[in-house]
């Protein structure tokens, strides 16, 4: 009786399996607190409609996360992956192709908590300190970058690793003396306690711009072209949609889990280059990602991971064309 009722659960159990598996969705990452136009495609289902299948979104703390996902096969598509998790991935021999820029923005800023006395005067004040970075993200570029152009050794600085969220709850703690993140509501929190080491303007001067990508797992770019492609040509319609008219960043801003306000104020710094400006501006021979990748690539080598010679290896633009 025992082994009859375990042969019914099982042959219940393979038959969901093989229809679940029959139902090829596409699945994508995304980031909350990270507004962008194509959150109007994804709630109104413009992706599914075009592909013709259901597109399941599950949103994530950073960009190293999405890797793991796409590694382990739960994720294709990586809607906004910051590029240095990217690159990490890449020097460590991950089979992930970069197939877009997703999003361009000022680089993510580091706040350091009110009544500590340090800015970009003296920041190596923050050597022998704790600084909450979320590691191998853009926000540890951005960080790694500021530190490098303000003569900081990393290596005098206590790097505690900690989502931008955690970073925050730290920062008003009085656990660290600065943070480093992305996320609109994480950044709303830390800027409540303290100030950003460096300007706006000192971070361009210093040649610290940031772009996140969308990247894809190779298997999945091989087996499916033509629903990268048309995955890249729906962001682009959004994308051109809302260069046009934002009377939907209501849309946008709940999707985000964000108030319309915050959303507008995020998305005013961000820059949403089309399929053919990435092309002519980009991807281009001494374009911004072409430079980019180098540098981020160089950034984050490790003996153990090295730089590339040439990361074209690991980019693929033509579902752009």
């Amino acid at each position: 009786m025992i082994m009859k009722k375990f042969i019914q659960i099982s042959s219940v159990t393979l038959a969901l399996s093989i229809a679940s598996s029959a139902i090829a969705d596409v699945n994508v990452a995304f980031f909350l607190e990270w507004a962008t136009p194509n959150q109007v495609a994804k709630v109104e289902k413009s992706y599914d409609s075009a592909l013709g299948e259901a597109v399941n979104w599950t949103n994530f703390d950073t960009g190293v996360q999405m890797t793991e996902a796409m590694l382990s096969g739960d994720i294709d598509i990586s809607y906004s992956q910051g590029l240095a998790p990217f690159i990490n991935a890449i020097n460590a021999n991950a089979p992930i192709k970069l197939i877009a820029v997703a999003v361009q923005y000022p680089a993510n800023d580091c706040v350091v908590r009110d009544g500590e006395g340090i800015d970009s005067s003296n920041a190596a004040e923050l050597e022998g300190k704790a600084v909450a970075v979320p590691l191998s993200t853009m926000a540890d570029y951005s960080f790694r970058m500021m530190m490098r152009s303000l003569n900081i050794d990393v290596n005098k600085i206590n790097i505690i690793d900690q989502a931008p969220a955690d970073a925050a709850v730290s920062l008003a703690d009085g656990n660290v003396v600065m943070a480093c993140g992305y996320g609109a509501n994480s950044m709303a929190k830390m800027y409540e306690v303290g100030k950003a080491l460096m300007t706006l303007e000192e971070k361009e001067a210093a040649g610290i711009i940031s772009f996140d990508v969308v990247s894809v797992t190779e298997k999945f770019a091989q087996e499916h072209p033509d629903k990268v492609r048309t995955f890249l040509e729906v962001t682009n319609q959004a994308n051109l949609e809302f260069a046009a008219s934002q009377e939907k960043i209501a849309v946008i801003a709940d999707d985000a889990g964000m108030s319309v306000t915050d959303a507008q104020k995020q998305m005013s710094e961000f820059v949403f280059p089309s399929n053919e400006q990435q092309l002519n501006e980009y991807f281009n021979s001494g374009g911004l990602a072409d430079i980019a990748i180098k540098v981020v690539g160089n950034a984050f080598a490790t003996p153990e991971n090295p730089a590339l010679d040439d990361y074209g290896v690991a980019i693929d633009t033509s579902f752009l064309k």
